[in-house]
This record gives C-alpha cells, structure tokens and sequence, in this order.
C-alpha cells in the first residue's frame, strides 16, 4: 500500500501527469534514478533508497506501449532488473564488450498474434470431415 507521504514525495519529484500515469499503469507511485532505455523504447530506473522502496522493488521498467508482457523485456535488462547483474547494461563493461556477431537481435515473443511463428505442412490430415455424397431420384 503507498502511503500518503511517499506519494506526495513522488509527485513533487516526478510531477503530477508521470505520477498519474504510473498510477494507471503500474499502481505504484515511484521516483528513482534513470538507468538506460532499450531498444524497444522501454525505461529502467532505481531507487536505492532504502525506506522509501520495498527490498526487492526498488528496480522498475516503464514500458513503451500500451499493451505490454514480460518478454518485452531484452535479457541483459532483464538480468539486471532481477539482480543477476549489478550493472544496467549501458554501464556493465562485460555487457559492452559480449556482443557475439552471431547472435540475432532480440524480438518479442509474438504466440498469440498475427506475427506468430506457423510451421508449413505437407503432410496430409489423418482425420478429415465427412461430406454426405447425395445423388439425384429417379
């Protein structure tokens, strides 16, 4: 639950509309430090102090679009966000220099809509619906 003077804090650090705007998003009024943007648009932030988060919540993304899930987020946001990392990436020196050319650009995960990955068939069906043959009376 936030309390009343920490939601006062927030709006005066962050303003009236981004605090409206977490609130319809996120539910939670924060303010933090910001740490780096992906290439989806994404933002990260933290707060290190102390009393002011819940141990354990005090890194956060503010997601670009709308509609949003976790696979939005890239592996080395991700690894930081769940203090597998203590650097964002932007800042992590083993990040900067591990970028293997062979390694295909992060993409969402796309199951359950248009962009979804859909195999090619040839085999034919095993089971096939039956269709009444009807000829004419005499």
């Amino acid at each position: 639950m936030v309390s009343l003077l920490r939601t006062v804090r927030s709006i005066r650090r962050v303003g009236v509309r981004e605090w409206w705007r977490q609130m319809q998003y996120i539910g939670d009024a924060k303010s933090g430090t910001y740490m780096g943007k992906d290439q989806f648009g994404n933002r990260y932030f933290e707060n290190t102090n102390q009393y002011e988060e819940i141990p354990g919540r005090h890194r956060w993304v503010d997601f670009a679009q709308h509609n949003y899930h976790a696979s939005q987020v890239p592996p080395e946001w991700h690894s930081w966000l769940q203090h597998i990392r203590l650097n964002p990436p932007p800042q992590d020196p083993v990040m900067l220099n591990s970028s293997p050319p062979w390694q295909a650009p992060w993409v969402e995960n796309l199951t359950g809509t248009r962009g979804a990955y859909r195999p090619y068939n040839t085999a034919t069906r095993k089971i096939s619906a039956w269709e009444p043959k009807t000829a004419a009376r005499a």
